[in-house]
């Protein structure tokens, strides 16, 4: 706080004025935040001890007047609710998730109706006349049963208002307004209750008309005195918005004739340092702030004379992030939305599990994969479900619907968390709340007490555990849940309100709040963030069903007095600060974009003569060039990696054009071994569409290996095809669905590519081709001799086919993708391990390299079969050295090839050249 603070001149006031007789007065602040800054500050003033004054809020203060206590909006929900079924025919009433939708505006205009004294059925009349103008030239004849029912429903406002005022008032509850509306017909008998007792209250901007009439009545009996905190600037500024109401009360309060006006501050026109600071997007805005705080650190302020105010609340997680380890203490005093807590998250993907469960089939229960993987790698659930079993069979084996036993299944040692996540929900909407207790109680079970990280999550728990309980009282209490898709609508809505509490030392360390937190409190160094127009202040918003011009002629507030109560805050929390920094988003496009506040340009327009402005823009740093490659250079590891491949397993076709492709791929992939991680594969892939096929032709041609085909064996291939291309679906993509959607139109694609391979080998058989298949897919190696490599390197690999067709050997390779003859014909032997465009002629001059010594003499042939190019047949590699291209695989066409590998060899084996990444 400063040395002398708003709440350190009221302390000074009470002392004077009471000395020790303190607990004879009872002081009456705008929150109930700063009642403890204020024991803290009378503290100072005092130099016995004495009795504390009863300090209480405003909103507490009423409800002792009014003798009502309030209750909850969903509370308030549900009685209204019943209320709505008691005037409505049965059926005409809506279900109460429908009803809940318009109630929850007109809940709020009764309460603005009554927090400034209107006449209902004034304001009602007024709203219905309105809707009948609206249709004023349409005949008895024209109106239809829609326009009947809304005009019946404006008309029915005053009967809803009056029945539902007295029914909350017979309980002796009631909402804000409704407590508001009684402290003044009670105010009376209140005031002969004080006897001597003293109301002082301090600190206020905008009151609504009961506040004002309570107030007022008791300062004409001398049993209140109030005190403001204005400038004069803002107070003399007929145009400024921050005295807009303070003005009015000065200007129209009677008292004010004869009394004086307490108090009017000088502070705002004092030395102050105001930084304004634009940055991209919210994270950089959470960033500064660390930054900000660090330097205050370093410069010697301390932090609990400094507030940190978010604009928005979503901010809050980042700027715990980004603030510095030298922050020993903080506390933190604003709301926190349930959107991003992850124990809202996961109650969430509960019912979204859950509900569509229900909904699938009401006897099968089964779990759509994703939804069970979000549920289990939620960070509540993950570190105690045991079930990363669970989580790598689903991926592994294609799991893409799951019934709940399966589900039980794949985990025979779960633990109780685990099945009370995936117990079957009935519709039995009170279970389902006590599940979900359940699990919350348990996840928390499992946090310790003394790790601050867990301490936050416990926050996060508990206040979704209260939403829940509270929803357990009223289904208990009112029994109109009766669905699971109901109590999900209603539970969204309730859990809007499930503000997150955060323990902390309200005294020392740094003070992170909201903008209403900050009402009453002076703290010397402030920085605000999320100063754009939309946010602070926070715009235009029209909640309710009483037009804009209809709240202006009744007194209501709008938009308008809105802005003008966030611009007091603001310029409150700069009233008495000497270090201010105000941080913008610079982004005017986006989610969180936005221009800059007009409170900002109102600074700088206004500007005091000692304040000191200066406005910086801070941008990311942008490096010279956007992207370097990766450059590894290689080790004595590497190298030893790389010698361990060429002696062991050896280099294969693919690893050498996956390093002609990029040697980080390379790298990452035969070097570090890192593999992708299994996911579950929803839809089939192309490899995994070209590997079924592999296996089923493998299958087929298997038991007939080393015979020539006849056209006999080739029908009775053809009739086994369409069985063994299920087989091989139901072997590689194991429990993946495949009689829906995509996955059945690339099933009869691959009966299809089957089908047709057979067709043209039968075609080729009955036009004379003698063809026997000598292996299918096999492995090959062979050791490669060169002075210029370092040592004997192995190429080794799997080929797809080798046959002896016509006298020759042919080796073939099956591609699912689309393969044309130019892609396997070669111009010019330089250069051709340095363009992945050869990366097919490799691969099969690899294979033809490798099988060189089991030819028998006989003249060898390599190529590739397209499935997606099948009448083009056989395509096979050629040199092309005129129009015609010699396809023969000679001795002499395997030593230029060989010369071309040990260059590339040369350069994977040679240490000083590094990996390098290609871009």
């Amino acid at each position: 706080m400063t040395n002398f603070s708003f709440l350190d001149k009221l302390s000074q006031e009470l002392v004077k004025d009471f000395g020790s007789n303190l607990s004879d007065i009872t002081l009456v602040l705008p929150n109930k935040r700063a009642k403890v800054f204020l024991l803290e500050s009378l503290k100072k003033q005092l130099q016995q001890t004495v009795f504390a004054p009863v300090i209480i809020s405003i909103e507490d203060f009423i409800q002792d007047v009014a003798g009502i206590r309030s209750c909850d909006s969903i509370e308030l929900l549900f009685e209204f609710y019943q209320v709505y079924c008691s005037l409505t025919p049965k059926e005409r009433q809506q279900e109460f998730d429908l009803f809940a939708h318009w109630g929850k505006t007109l809940l709020q205009d009764f309460n603005e109706i009554d927090r400034y004294l209107l006449k209902p059925d004034h304001v009602f009349s007024y709203l219905k006349d309105i809707e009948v103008l609206k249709r004023w030239d349409l005949q008895p004849s024209q109106t239809t049963q829609l326009i009947d029912n809304h005009l019946e429903f404006w008309s029915k406002l005053p009967e809803y208002y009056e029945t539902f005022y007295q029914h909350l008032r017979n309980q002796g509850v009631g909402y804000q307004g409704l407590i508001y509306r009684e402290a003044v017909a009670n105010l009376t008998f209140y005031a002969d209750t004080l006897a001597d007792k003293k109301l002082i209250f301090a600190g206020f901007n905008a009151l609504n008309q009961a506040e004002e009439r309570i107030i007022q009545q008791l300062l004409f009996n001398e049993q209140a005195k109030i005190y403001w905190d204005v400038d004069e600037v803002f107070l003399n500024d007929y145009y400024h918005d921050a005295g807009l109401f303070i003005r009015r009360f000065k200007k129209e309060w009677k008292q004010y004739t004869t009394q004086p006006f307490e108090w009017i501050t000088n502070e705002f026109e004092k030395d102050k340092n105001i930084h304004i600071i634009g940055t991209p997007k919210t994270i950089g805005q959470a960033k500064i702030a660390g930054k900000i705080v660090e330097q205050l650190q370093e410069e010697g302020h301390t932090l609990d004379k400094t507030a940190l105010v978010l604009g928005e609340e979503n901010l809050l997680l980042p700027v715990l992030y980004a603030l510095p380890n030298s922050v020993e203490s903080l506390n933190i005093t604003m709301g926190f939305n349930s959107r991003n807590n992850p124990a809202q998250i996961l109650v969430a993907k509960l019912f979204k599990l859950h509900t569509n469960a229900l909904q699938r089939s009401e006897t099968s229960y089964t779990f759509y994969y994703k939804e069970v993987l979000d549920v289990l790698t939620n960070p509540l659930v993950e570190p105690y479900s045991n079930a990363s079993k669970v989580i790598r069979a689903i991926n592994q084996n294609n799991i893409t619907f799951l019934s709940q036993k399966k589900l039980v299944e794949l985990n025979p040692q779960a633990s109780s968390l685990f099945h009370l996540l995936f117990e079957r929900w009935d519709h039995n909407v009170l279970a389902i709340l006590n599940r979900l207790s359940d699990i919350l109680l348990m996840v928390k079970s499992f946090l310790g007490d003394d790790v601050e990280e867990e301490k936050v999550t416990k926050a996060f728990l508990y206040s979704i555990y209260k939403t829940v309980i509270k929803l357990i009282n009223y289904q208990e209490r009112y029994r109109q849940i009766d669905s699971v898709a109901m109590l999900q609508t209603i539970y969204k809505q309730i859990v809007d309100l499930a503000e997150v509490s955060f323990e902390g030392e309200p005294l020392s360390g740094l003070q992170i709040m909201g903008v209403l937190e900050s009402r009453v409190l002076d703290f010397e160094n402030v920085i605000i963030t999320s100063m754009n127009e939309g946010v602070f202040p926070a715009g235009k918003s029209m909640n309710s069903f009483i037009p804009y011009d209809v709240k202006r002629e009744l007194g209501l507030p709008t938009y308008k007095e809105k802005d003008a109560i966030y611009c007091y805050h603001f310029y409150h929390l700069l009233l008495r600060a000497k270090n201010i920094y105000l941080l913008y988003n610079t982004e005017s496009e986006g989610l969180d974009a936005g221009e800059k506040s007009r409170f900002i340009t109102q600074l700088e327009i206004e500007k005091q003569p000692k304040h000191t402005i200066t406005h910086k823009i801070y941008n990311a740093y942008l490096p010279d060039k956007a992207y370097e490659p990766v450059l590894v250079p290689k080790s004595e590891k590497v190298m030893e990696r790389l010698k361990e491949i060429a002696t062991g397993r050896g280099f294969s076709p693919s690893g050498l054009t996956s390093y002609i492709r990029n040697p980080i791929q390379f790298y990452n992939q035969r070097i570090l071994r890192i593999s992708e991680v299994d996911e579950v594969e929803e839809n089939i892939a192309l490899n995994t569409l070209g590997t079924i096929i592999h296996g089923a032709l493998e299958e087929l041609y298997k038991p007939f290996l080393n015979r020539f085909l006849s056209v006999e064996i080739m029908a009775e291939m053809l009739s086994k095809a369409n069985g063994e291309v299920e087989n091989q679906f139901r072997e590689v993509y194991k429990e993946g669905e495949i009689r829906k959607g995509k996955n059945l139109l690339a099933f009869e694609v691959a009966k299809r590519n089957v089908f047709n391979f057979l067709n043209e080998e039968k075609k080729h058989i009955e036009n004379g081709d003698a063809v026997k298949v000598l292996a299918l897919e096999t492995s090959l190696e062979r050791m490669l001799d060169d002075v210029r490599l370092p040592y004997s390197v192995k190429i080794a690999g799997n080929v797809d086919r080798i046959e002896q067709r016509n006298g020759k050997i042919r080796i073939i390779d099956y591609k699912t993708g689309k393969v044309e003859l130019r892609n396997v014909q070669l111009k010019d032997w330089n250069g051709l391990t340095s363009d992945i465009k050869n990366d097919k002629i490799i691969q099969l001059l690899c294979y033809a390299f490798m099988y060189e010594q089991q030819t028998n003499g006989m003249e060898t042939e390599a190529g590739i079969v397209s499935f997606k190019n099948m009448r083009s047949g056989f395509l096979p590699f050629g040199v092309k050295e005129d129009k015609n291209a010699a396809t023969v695989i000679s001795s002499e066409v395997l030593k230029a090839f060989q010369n071309e590998v040990v260059i590339l060899l040369a350069e994977i084996l040679n240490a000083e050249i590094p990996f390098e990444e290609k871009v």
